[in-house]
């Protein structure tokens, strides 16, 4: 059923893009249970599979209802303050949830569940909310160092990517061609922006000044996900282009190496999306140093492109880079 978000002057002016690893690390762990979010993500999943078994997450399953859709508190997977946010910032504001916030949300989330309510974790959780929150972000932050930290770099690059992506989407054709683009289950008409979604009634927000957040995530696919009452303002999570091949290394064609050479042929094949020498260094397993040095060679040979975006310096295939990087 559709979710529409009513847009008034005021919230034209605070549409805004970030990136949350901590948003983005309980969408991983609904992957881990819905099969349909498998299908970009099974090579992770492999990888993913001791580490997993050896994690107790019912505290946070208990707040994920599952396999029915239900309300997570929101609370959980709160709005970033900041575009590029680092998960010690979001989790620190996820630790300093209000008590009394943190016990509403996880009723209306408990109630979603048949029997959730009244087993000892639901009423433990309830009874005493403000440990309750400190016992969600614990275990939040054992899955964040478990399940993404080792493969941020590369979920950064490729979410850092679709942002400037859709940044130029505005500012080639306004709001009109940017909420075309982001997913199918979007539209934009007549100063409302309608979200189709899995819930089970129609829904009207007028967002009243309030803007919204656009939250590109890896591990959404293939849903988008939309809503935040107040205090929090309201996000549309949907899925970032590229996450087909997130998991697969990049492989450079034969002739490239020999002209090239192994690792610098590596790097302009990796290139497929804008990144930075950290999260190219990640992906291929180099030295920060020495992919830094090619990154400068094939930037000075016209193979490539720099630009600052935040606090990083990206690079990109030029035409000449990328009809290289093709075999061309």
């Amino acid at each position: 059923m559709p979710l529409d978000l009513r847009f008034g002057a005021d919230d034209l002016l605070r549409i805004r893009f970030a990136i949350s690893p901590l948003c983005e690390t309980h969408e991983a762990l609904r992957t881990l249970r819905r099969a349909h979010r498998h299908a970009y993500h099974l090579p992770w999943l492999r990888r993913m599979r001791e580490t997993v078994a050896g994690l107790d997450l019912s505290q946070l399953w208990l707040f994920m209802p599952y396999p029915s859709p239900g309300y997570t508190p929101d609370f959980l997977g709160r709005p970033p303050g900041s575009p590029l946010a680092g998960f010690d910032e979001e989790l620190a504001r996820l630790r300093a949830t209000d008590p009394g916030v943190a016990r509403a949300e996880m009723a209306k989330s408990l109630a979603c569940t048949p029997g959730a309510a009244g087993s000892p974790a639901g009423r433990a959780a309830l009874a005493d909310p403000a440990r309750a929150v400190q016992e969600l972000a614990d275990v939040t932050e054992r899955a964040w160092h478990a399940l993404l930290a080792p493969y941020w770099p590369r979920l950064r690059a490729l979410l850092e990517a679709e942002i400037a992506y859709r940044s130029r989407q505005l500012a080639g054709g306004g709001l009109q061609r940017l909420f075309a683009g982001l997913d199918p289950r979007l539209s934009w008409s007549g100063g409302t922006l309608t979200v189709r979604t899995s819930a089970e009634f129609a829904q009207l927000q007028d967002l009243d000044g309030r803007g919204v957040l656009l939250l590109p995530s890896v591990f959404v696919w293939p849903d988008v996900v939309s809503g935040f009452d107040p205090p929090w303002q309201p996000t549309v999570i949907y899925p970032a282009r590229g996450i087909g091949g997130l998991w697969a290394e990049p492989e450079a064609d034969a002739a490239l190496v020999r002209l090239l050479g192994a690792n610098r042929a590596a790097v302009l094949a990796a290139l497929d999306e804008p990144a930075s020498t950290s999260a190219l260094a990640h992906r291929l397993g180099l030295a920060p140093s020495s992919v830094s040095a090619h990154l400068s060679v094939l930037r000075d040979a016209g193979l490539l492109a720099s630009r600052r975006h935040g606090h990083q310096v990206l690079y990109a295939r030029t035409p000449l880079g990328g009809a290289l990087a093709a075999g061309h």
